[in-house]
């Protein structure tokens, strides 16, 4: 289970990291702040004027003396109008800062984390993935909204309302600063204190929950075919028994905390009444400022009630943003230059030497690959599963790193260009190309955003796919659902090919293309591929060619990370991989 931290500057420097992270939205929290400390204050005084305006006309009505109501009646309807209009202002910005903070939090961690792909995401849980993109990031917006600015503007309402009750009586204000402090920092500690293990507790709860939820939805099927259901069920009503006891114990906390705040208000009233009353008896105090002074010693009180529950949280604050900085600091799989250079016209690409490996301790996935593939050439790279097929597209595509050997583009070190110039070359048709929940048409346009509905359609058409897309319910804009499944399998991969063709790219990686179809999607998907292929370099990656021979020019069989045999298709059958 997980453990707040020892070290309490650490906590200090994720916040800052954290106030750092939200410059651009200061403005909006600065604005919210100033909004809530002047309907705090608002609130306050008409709270003290009333009871003076009520005592003042109760003493001049028993005298029979005349005075003037108009002013503070003018001045109490001005209060009671800022207190109205900062409320609703307070509510507007403070949410807009929200909002706003959240939609930066969580584009920056995004941009963070997409150069982690697939590196460091494909040996992770895609639940815990996006518990710390959404529910930890929903965590840190507590640091604005139920920490710093309540924090912020008490800091600043008390030290204006005790200022200006010392103008009234000094001891008045030393003996309320002193319950304030108490209410305001003794019990906010003692509730951080004894909150911090299950707040931190509760999170890590809360992220182990998602997880056996999306583990138990992804594989449904496979836990009610052996009756594992029961099982899987009874961990989750664990998960949740735990989680329920951990936010008991918070609640009860707040509760704890919010009547010891109550507490030391009216404690503080009481003193207060004590003094001010001693005060009134020996007439060195007016006696309608009595009311006055009380309700302005209650009122101060409202500034503090939120501290307590909020510092309970800070841990699970706290825990989420080491969550989220952990995360963001992860270092990417593949480095980009420094000093990156300029992609040149040529189009060869040049492999010499080649390894790769996926960690330090692990065997050579490419053990001294050599492969040459001249502009406009077309061949098939064929290898049993795990013979480094794959490892080498993503290699190409810049989404791993190797340790040895070289790889040229157009005669510059794959090392030396940025990986999104390396990847604006290359168009792939993967054996399992994502499909967002989108429509038809999204899909489409993520290989080029600026072509036209003449382009979209024509890539179509030399996929195979317009006439079946205009039999879809809303043709090009139909949503195609979760993961595209509005569409069979060969649709799905024709779809790639069609998004390929649309983005027009000279070279070509085809990983797999007609894996798992049938005779008659397959015949349509060469004709689709051959459409794609027209004009460019090519690199089919399969572990068995079969009828994909057709579409190339030459074959290279992979075996143990390295080239065993390269030559024409016609010699396919008699090389030592052929069938």
């Amino acid at each position: 289970m997980a453990q707040p931290p020892a070290n309490p500057g650490q906590g200090r420097a994720d916040l800052l990291r954290l106030w750092r992270l939200v410059a651009g939205q200061r403005s909006w929290m600065l604005g919210g702040a100033a909004v809530a400390l002047l309907a705090l204050l608002a609130n306050v005084g008409l709270l003290a004027l009333s009871g003076w305006f009520i005592a003042t006309m109760a003493l001049a009505g028993a005298a029979g003396a005349v005075i003037d109501y108009f002013t503070p009646a003018a001045l109490i309807r001005a209060l009671a109008i800022a207190r109205t209009a900062g409320r609703y202002g307070e509510r507007l910005l403070t949410h807009e800062a929200t909002l706003r903070i959240l939609s930066r939090l969580r584009v920056w961690l995004y941009l963070a984390i997409e150069p982690l792909a697939p590196g460091h995401l494909d040996v992770s849980r895609s639940a815990d993935w996006l518990s710390r993109l959404q529910a930890d990031i929903d965590t840190l917006d507590q640091a604005y909204l139920r920490l710093l600015l309540p924090a912020g503007v008490a800091l600043l309402a008390l030290t204006g309302m005790l200022a200006a009750l010392a103008w009234f009586s000094p001891w008045l204000a030393l003996l309320s600063a002193g319950w304030l402090l108490l209410a305001g920092v003794a019990v906010p500690w003692r509730a951080w204190r004894r909150g911090r293990v299950p707040a931190a507790q509760a999170l890590e709860l809360r992220n182990r929950l998602r997880i056996d939820a999306g583990d138990a939805l992804a594989g449904a099927l496979e836990l009610r075919l052996f009756g594992a259901e029961a099982r899987w069920l009874e961990r989750v009503d664990q998960g949740s028994g735990e989680l329920l006891r951990q936010q008991r114990r918070l609640s009860d906390l707040a509760g704890l905390s919010g009547a010891a705040v109550g507490l030391c208000a009216n404690l503080a009233t009481g003193c207060a009444l004590l003094l001010v009353g001693g005060a009134v008896a020996s007439a060195r105090m007016p006696a309608q400022q009595l009311p006055m002074l009380m309700l302005w010693v209650l009122g101060s009180f409202e500034a503090i009630a939120p501290l307590a529950p909020a510092y309970a949280l800070l841990a699970e604050v706290l825990a989420a943003a080491r969550r989220v900085f952990g995360l963001a600091d992860t270092p990417p799989p593949v480095a980009e230059p420094r000093h990156p250079r300029e992609l040149g016209v040529a189009r060869d690409l040049s492999i010499r030497g080649l390894g790769m490996r996926y960690a330090s301790q692990q065997a050579w996935v490419l053990d001294g690959l050599d492969l040459e593939l001249p502009a406009g050439s077309r061949l098939a790279l064929v290898g049993a599963s795990g013979a480094g097929k794959s490892s080498l597209l993503q290699v190409l595509t810049r989404l791993r790193e190797y340790q040895r050997g070289s790889v040229t583009l157009g005669g510059e070190e794959l090392r030396d260009l940025r990986g999104d110039d390396v990847r604006s070359l290359f168009a792939v048709v993967g054996q399992q190309d994502y499909l967002f929940h989108g429509s038809v048409l999204d899909n489409l346009l993520l290989a080029n955003p600026q072509a036209d509905a003449r382009q979209v359609q024509a890539a179509c058409r030399a996929a195979r796919l317009h006439e079946d897309i205009l039999g879809f319910p809303d043709g090009y804009l139909t949503q195609l659902g979760e993961g595209g499944t509005l569409l069979s399998g060969g649709q799905a991969r024709r779809l790639a090919v069609a998004r390929a063709l649309l983005k027009d790219a000279p070279l070509l990686l085809l990983d797999e293309p007609a894996e798992a179809l049938d005779e008659a999607t397959q015949r349509e998907l060469y004709e689709a591929l051959a459409q794609a292929m027209r004009g460019r370099t090519v690199l089919l990656i399969t572990h068995r060619l079969g009828a994909l021979a057709a579409l190339v020019d030459e074959v290279a069989w992979l075996e143990q990370g390295r080239i065993a045999w390269r030559g024409p298709v016609a010699e396919w059958e008699r090389a030592p991989g052929g069938a």
